[in-house]
Formats: C-alpha cells, sequence, structure tokens
C-alpha cells in the first residue's frame, strides 16, 4: 500500500444496499456501491485519505469544475474470477493515463502508487459488490475535481478525488450483434493541440449532441474523423477502433486527438503475440470505404473497458451504407474477446502481467466504526 494510505479511515455503511440490486438488470452504471474513497488537496499537499458511505457530495455553485471543466476522471473493472479470485485489470495504466491528463488540466497528480493503492482498498471494501456473470465486473470510476469557488478563469488551488463503483454488465448487447456507426464529417471532437488524449469530461460532452443525432438517425453511435479535414478515423464514442485488411490490422496512431485507450493497447499486446501483422498509423476513411466495396476490409470492432471488444458491421458516411462483413461480427473480435474476458477472469495465463490480485476483506454485514 502506498505510504500515506497507512493511515487509511474506514467509515463503513451502516447497512448494504446490494439487496435492491436485481442481479439479472445490471445495465451499466444504473446502481452504485456503498462506499467511496475521499482524497482532498488543500494548502499544496494531498491530505487525509478516507472510505466513507456512498452520498452527495456538497459543490458551491461557484465550483471551477462546474464553471470551467477542471476535472478529470478514469474507469476500470475490478473482476470475480471463475476461481472465487478478485482481479482488478491493469490499474498501472489507468493511473499513468490519469497522471497526464491531470498534467494537462493543471491538476496537481497524485503521490506515486496512490491511485493504485485507492483503487485497491475500495474494491477491497465493496467486493460483494463484483457479480459473477460472464462479461459482467465492478466498474471503478475514478474522479478529480475542482473544488475552488471563484469566476476568474484560472486553475484551481483545492481539488478532490473520489473513487466509486458499479456492478456493470456488457456496455453493449452482444446478443444483438455488430453495432452502425455514423461517420461524422460535420462535427469535430478533438483538434491537434487539444485535449482529445485526456480523458475530461469535455470531450464527452461535446460527442453527446452528434452521438444523439447518430442514434436518432438508426446508428448505434458517431464514428470520429480528425478535427483538421474531416478525412482520418478516429475513434469512436467509447471505444478505440481497429480494422482487419486482409489479414493486417490497422488502428489510429496516437496524435494527441484520441484516448490512448487501457484495452486498445492490451489489443495491440494480444495481436503481436498471435503473430497478427500490426499497424498504427493514419487510415484515411476513403480506405475504409474502398476496402469494404472491394470485400479486404474482413472486419472491425471497437476496443474499450465499458465495451470490451465490440464489433462493428455497418458505416455510415455522407448519406451512403457501407457494410463490414455483411453486416456481422468476425472471428478475430470474437477471439479477441474471449482472451480478454479469460485473461480478466483467471482462465488464461496472464503472461504480460495485467492483473492485481486482491484479497477481499471479510466485513461483517452490520457495522459501524
Amino acid at each position: 500500500m502506498a505510504a500515506m494510505l497507512e493511515d487509511l479511515r474506514i467509515q463503513r455503511a451502516a447497512t448494504s444496499r446490494r439487496a435492491e440490486v436485481d442481479p439479472s438488470r445490471l445495465g451499466f452504471g444504473d446502481h452504485f456501491a456503498d462506499h467511496m474513497f475521499s482524497l482532498r488537496y488543500r494548502d499544496g499537499s494531498w491530505g487525509q485519505p478516507e472510505i466513507v458511505p456512498l452520498a452527495p457530495v456538497p459543490l458551491h455553485p461557484g465550483c471551477l469544475a462546474l464553471h470551467y471543466g477542471q476535472s478529470v476522471f478514469e474507469g476500470l473493472k475490478a473482476f470475480r474470477g471463475t476461481d472465487g479470485k478478485v482481479r482488478v485489470f491493469r490499474p498501472d495504466r489507468n493511473a499513468e493515463r490519469l497522471r497526464e491528463s491531470c498534467r494537462r488540466l493543471c491538476i496537481p497528480a497524485l503521490p506515486d502508487g496512490v491511485f493504485e493503492a485507492a483503487v485497491e482498498e475500495i474494491v477491497r471494501v465493496d467486493h460483494e459488490w463484483i457479480p459473477t456473470g460472464r462479461g459482467e465486473a465492478l466498474y471503478v470510476r475514478p474522479l478529480v475535481f475542482a473544488e475552488d469557488a471563484h469566476l476568474q478563469v484560472r486553475p484551481s488551488s483545492q481539488f478532490r478525488l473520489l473513487i466509486f463503483t458499479s456492478p456493470v454488465t456488457n456496455y453493449y448487447d452482444r446478443a444483438a450483434g455488430a453495432v452502425s456507426l455514423k461517420a461524422q464529417s460535420r462535427f469535430t471532437r478533438a483538434a491537434p493541440g487539444g485535449v482529445g488524449f485526456a480523458k475530461t469530461g469535455g470531450n464527452y460532452a461535446a460527442a453527446l449532441f452528434p452521438a444523439t443525432e447518430s442514434i436518432a438517425e438508426g446508428f448505434d453511435q458517431a464514428l470520429w474523423l480528425d478535427g483538421a479535414e474531416h478525412r482520418y478515423v478516429e475513434e469512436v464514442g467509447q471505444m478505440n477502433i481497429f480494422f482487419d485488411f486482409d489479414g493486417r490490422v490497422a488502428t489510429p496512431d496516437l496524435r494527441g486527438t484520441i484516448l490512448p485507450g487501457v484495452t486498445r493497447d492490451s489489443v495491440l499486446t494480444l495481436l503481436r503475440d498471435r503473430g497478427t501483422a500490426v499497424e498504427e498509423r493514419r487510415i484515411g476513411i476513403d480506405e475504409v470505404l474502398e476496402r469494404s466495396r472491394d470485400g479486404t476490409l474482413r472486419e472491425a470492432f471497437g476496443a474499450g473497458t465499458a465495451a470490451v471488444i465490440t464489433p462493428i458491421g455497418r458505416i455510415g458516411f455522407e448519406g451512403k451504407m457501407y457494410d463490414i462483413n455483411g453486416g456481422s461480427a468476425g472471428p478475430l473480435g470474437h477471439e479477441l474477446y474471449d482472451s480478454l474476458i479469460g485473461i480478466q477472469l483467471g482462465e488464461r495465463e496472464d503472461r504480460h502481467g495485467w492483473n492485481r490480485v486482491i484479497v477481499p476483506e471479510k466485513v461483517p454485514a452490520q457495522a459501524a466504526d
């Protein structure tokens, strides 16, 4: 455990709300577990860490995070394996990405090791909320936001880290088949020199209207093209994107305008492990559509913590529709999904040391500290 968490204070909820949740109807983010980790930044340093019952957080109306968007967040998952062990998938990579997001948003970095230790502690306390269905997990949401009450446009001097959890099922219904995307030639998610690589709320706010418009037109999500020319594929709403071009798998390279996904990195590693040729490069929408027409685009899929591996069966662009693999999921995406889930559940060898195994804490059903 990180040194500053050795003084962690834990106040347990008097009663758990877990019995109120129907495990067959989890949804994604519809329910929240009993506790949250809290840590405040004041007078130039991070203070007393604590775990407290989940509750609304009071904010001053002048809070800088509300007005100027000085906040960042993360998303990762904890799993209960088929062997009964609790595993958190690649928290070190989320810690690294949070550090970069904080730097870009003028938020002080957490001390080394605190993020991973805090995630471990909140999962340890609320481990009984981890669902056991295949494809289900305890989603962990760390959030850092500015707390200063001020109307001047400047970085805050006070911040708060919260980490809370939610039992979830698949983000997309896998039984529904491949998803459809509308390639956006009008709206822009991120521009060079901006905050596209950071996991900050503004990126998602900018995507809401185009995504809503895409869904109203019968698509599942928007496919973002570059902000400068609207010629090159970047990412999907909640996923990085991959294309199997006749046996060579390509994904957009990291140029500062797309999120460096943890699942993206995992997929690239798994592809290289199996000997698949991989390219990280600029991918023009014209190339994607032409390869769809001539059949050299074998399949496409998205990759993300929430979405895991989601097949893409159709892309709409400028009023025309283009099918991929006959509008169906492909074998490579299936294989990668099974590999990832297998590693996360302890069914397959964790060759790269991605999982952090957590020993759950035995806590009485009723407790008060």
